[in-house]
């Protein structure tokens, strides 16, 4: 039996709009195995973003059970979820999240507790950025500022990455190139990718495309 990385069992996350209530999540069920690699899609207010956050361990349901890797984390503490999230996810974004006065190496050893500057000069030249170290955010094309943001996410060894719409912000071929990376560390490192994108040529990367509407899955494809 496959190891699960995130489960979902009948989940929802409802949030208060006005004198109504919104349900973000309306009793999501989900199974992703350990070093799969799945696109969410769907159209704005379906409940991607939800998914997400809710997989990051920045938000907890209203009702149901999230596990990662197994560890249900609403019985966790803020510190326990904290560490949780540092080290078993790696977090990346469509506007990358750069710190702009920081250089590109300082940047990915920012998530560090022991700050280790050969293993980030070591990830950084496997996104081929080696020479891109000491170029800050402002220096760097876009392509180069989410390889950047790539190797941060990296770089405690995530079990698992969540990529908000990492191609938005990028044209055709460095949008592939991006999604080539993470096929690369999904197919030959086992890492579990889950990206949520509009774009479908970036979803065809994925080996599970995941349909969301009103909060609930609608359709699966897989390859």
């Amino acid at each position: 039996m496959n190891k699960q990385v995130l489960e979902f069992k009948n989940v929802w996350k409802t949030y208060h709009m006005g004198d109504g209530l919104v349900n973000a999540l309306a009793g999501l069920d989900l199974s992703l195995d350990e070093g799969s690699f799945t696109a969410v899609m769907g159209p704005s207010g379906s409940g991607k973003s939800t998914f997400l956050h809710v997989a990051g361990i920045l938000d907890e349901p209203t009702m149901g059970v999230f596990r990662i890797n197994g560890k249900e984390t609403i019985n966790l503490s803020m510190k326990e979820q904290a560490r949780l999230r540092r080290n078993e996810i790696g977090f990346i974004f469509q506007r990358f999240n750069l710190l702009s006065q920081l250089t590109s190496l300082e940047n990915v050893m920012l998530p560090m507790i022991n700050k280790d500057l050969e293993k980030a000069k070591e990830i950084l030249d496997k996104m081929g950025l080696e020479d891109k170290h000491h170029k800050r955010p402002t220096q760097l094309s876009g392509g180069e500022l989410q390889r950047v943001a790539i190797a941060r996410a990296l770089i405690n060894d995530p079990s698992i990455i969540l990529a908000d719409e990492p191609t938005g912000e990028l044209d055709t071929a460095n949008a592939d190139s991006i999604m080539k990376i993470l096929q690369d560390l999904n197919h030959n490192n086992g890492v579990s990718i889950v990206v949520v994108t509009h774009n479908p040529a970036s979803a065809s990367f994925a080996d599970e495309i995941i349909h969301m509407s009103d909060g609930k899955i609608v359709n699966m494809d897989s390859k």
